[in-house]
């Protein structure tokens, strides 16, 4: 399919009778002041609360009835009264009854019509006042919604989808969940924008992908591409548990007792073997970047572990190659929302990212840098373009040093073997942080101190030729900056914040809504050494990504491991390290036996995107020596947890 370019929505030249109108009843600035920014002129307090039910047309729990799913909706009175169409801002979610969203895990209340009362979150209260309704959408199978939850399935995304078709006037919806009478969407312009953290921006990524006319934008924060690649990496499964799991714990009581067979097709199509599946692939969203329609407004921390960096990088580099308009902001943080990071930052932004895809508004915000990167704790550089112009990856090869295990890393292709045994007790932290000592559970390699800034920008690779001794054998490969740093705590339980007190308010507030939040801070930790990137892979899975196969000792086997994406730069008196072993306690289950791998270094290497390519890396490592680094009693952070199988 050719490169599509979006187009941009500008607001035909006014009266100035018109035009004063507009500045009264939408927004109170002059017709002639740039940039426009929506003003909040409109009452929450009075704003319409309403609940309809919208026929998805499938029949997941098998009743003979179509399904449907519950709407709320709170959308400005006024603007209605007045014959004003408006722009729709939707969340369409798992948790809004079983779990909670944001930080102080908010739920919805209802009153004793049914109405929604109390809206998670800030968008209604901050947007409903500026001239946008906001949907929240329970996902079929939760809350007040008929159906079964599929994780990321079909009956999730069309579930979601359905609703932007009835925003659109080609779905039904009713006022009721059983009744007949109908519920028309005449309010709205059918300006649809999907936003949400975790598994709600996962649901946005997906009805993206399905190409839906009226979804003008989505802005998935710290999202899955491809649900595949939330369980197993390359056959190697990084929870204990399945998407079965999953369903179970967000799907409403009555949902779970009348769902038992599409439960059963979720355990039968999700096998714990690691192989790739159909049903896997009616999950991967990223083959359908060409599907795309909409802009999307990436946000992602970059040390997340439950949703980890290679979701957010495949799906950028798939929606670059069709042309679709982007935006980024890449956090320190692990799996955190950038209200709760940058807050001010984030409300002013995303409130500017609405007004120009959704109202029209031309205030530059698609002319300014395409990506936000926090380099330091709350501090942020931007680049024009993400990766930079000017990236392009490059092979460094491993080499032997003067200590078993203990080895160079850099241009020139080196022979030789390195061997380390599988130690499930152990994780990325400790092989870093012993990465100058032989150890017997990891082979590491590092270049000398670097005489200059050295920044990789996108997602790596790691080929690694190993022998094994068993006939199982999982592996790791992490990227490391090795020298002092303050970061981001991010394998703190908070993940990088800390949760004060004090609130802010963003919005306005009704008695059964506040939109005062508690504040947060970044919660920091001095290092030593800083993990930059990690993959994994299941070495029985040599000969294809779909499946996994008996390794047979004493056999040479080569396979790539995929990295997560990144943005981060090896301060010059660092040191870059790769670092290869097994099990990576936290992150991945270990396999069975102890297997003990021997390295071919001469067909091992690492692909790594450098801003300036080789030359980069050359200029780098020119003239720069070894050296033994000093002991320090810092360390890096925590052990890395085990995220609990929930993409909350």
């Amino acid at each position: 399919m050719p490169k599509r370019m979006r187009r941009t929505i500008f607001r035909p030249l006014v009266t100035a009778a018109t035009a004063a109108l507009t500045a009264t009843l939408l927004t109170p600035v002059t017709a002639h002041t740039a940039p426009r920014t929506s003003q909040p002129v409109y009452s929450y307090e009075n704003a319409v609360r309403e609940a309809v039910w919208v026929d998805t047309g499938l029949d997941a729990d098998g009743d003979g009835e179509s399904d449907r799913v519950a709407v709320d909706v709170v959308r400005p009175r006024e603007a209605a009264q007045q014959g004003r169409k408006v722009p729709v801002i939707m969340d369409a979610s798992p948790y809004y009854s079983c779990c909670g969203r944001g930080n102080e895990s908010q739920r919805k209340t209802y009153d004793a019509a049914g109405n929604v009362v109390q809206m998670p979150l800030f968008y209604d209260n901050y947007f409903v006042p500026r001239g946008y309704a906001f949907v929240g959408v329970d996902l079929a199978g939760t809350n007040r919604s008929d159906g079964c939850v599929d994780v990321g399935g079909r009956s999730d995304i069309l579930s979601a989808k359905a609703v932007v078709d009835w925003l659109n006037g080609r779905a039904k919806a009713y006022t009721t969940r059983t009744g007949t009478t109908r519920a028309k969407a005449s309010w709205t312009n059918g300006r649809t924008g999907m936003i949400g953290k975790s598994y709600d921006g996962t649901i946005a990524n997906g009805v993206a992908a399905t190409g839906v006319e009226g979804l003008e934008t989505i802005v998935p924060i710290g999202a899955i591409s491809s649900w595949y690649d939330y369980y197993f990496a390359k056959g190697a499964p990084l929870f204990d548990s399945g998407p079965d799991w999953l369903s179970d714990y967000v799907e409403s009581p009555d949902a779970r007792a009348r769902c038992a067979g599409v439960q059963q097709k979720i355990v039968a199509g999700a096998p714990r073997s690691g192989d790739w599946t159909r049903w896997w692939t009616g999950r991967d969203y990223v083959p359908d970047a060409d599907r795309v329609r909409a802009s999307v407004f990436v946000v992602h921390g970059m040390q997340d572990l439950n949703v980890r960096a290679k979701h957010f990088g495949q799906w950028w580099n798939a929606l670059a190659e069709n042309g679709v308009e982007r935006k980024i902001w890449l956090s320190q943080v692990g799996h955190v929302d950038p209200f709760d990071f940058r807050r001010a930052d984030w409300v002013d932004t995303l409130h500017r990212w609405f007004d120009h895809e959704l109202l029209g508004y031309e205030n530059g915000i698609d002319r300014e840098p395409m990506a936000d990167i926090e380099r330091h704790p709350d501090q942020w550089v931007t680049a024009k373009t993400w990766p930079p112009r000017g990236t392009d990856t490059v092979d460094l090869k491993p080499g032997k040093g003067t200590q078993p295990g203990v080895g160079t890393l850099g241009l020139r292709t080196r022979e030789g073997t390195e061997t380390f045994t599988d130690d499930p007790q152990h994780s990325e932290t400790d092989w870093a942080a012993h990465i100058d000592r032989p150890t017997p559970d990891k082979a590491g390699f590092t270049t000398a101190p670097l005489t200059r800034d050295l920044r990789l920008s996108g997602s790596s690779k790691v080929t690694v030729t190993a022998t094994p001794t068993t006939s199982t054998a999982h592996l790791s490969a992490v990227l490391v900056d090795l020298g002092p740093a303050s970061i981001r705590d991010y394998a703190d339980a908070a993940e990088g914040i800390t949760t004060l007190p004090d609130r802010t308010c963003w919005g306005a507030s009704t008695t059964g809504d506040s939109a005062c939040f508690k504040e947060t801070r970044a919660k920091n930790a001095d290092v030593d050494y800083t993990v930059v990137s990690r993959g994994w892979a299941d070495l029985g899975n040599h000969a294809s990504d779909l499946t996994g196969r008996p390794l047979t000792p004493g056999k040479r086997y080569t396979i790539t491991l995929d990295l997560a994406a990144t943005d981060h730069v090896v301060p010059a008196g660092h040191r870059l390290a790769l670092i290869v072993a097994g099990t990576d306690k936290g992150l991945i289950e270990p396999p069975a036996g102890t297997p003990t791998l021997t390295l071919d270094l001469s067909r091992t290497s690492a692909r790594v995107p450098l801003v300036g390519g080789a030359s980069a890396f050359a200029k780098a490592t020119a003239g720069a020596k070894a050296a033994e680094p000093a002991p320090t009693p810092l360390d890096g952070v925590r052990g890395p947890r085990n995220t609990a199988r929930v993409p909350h």
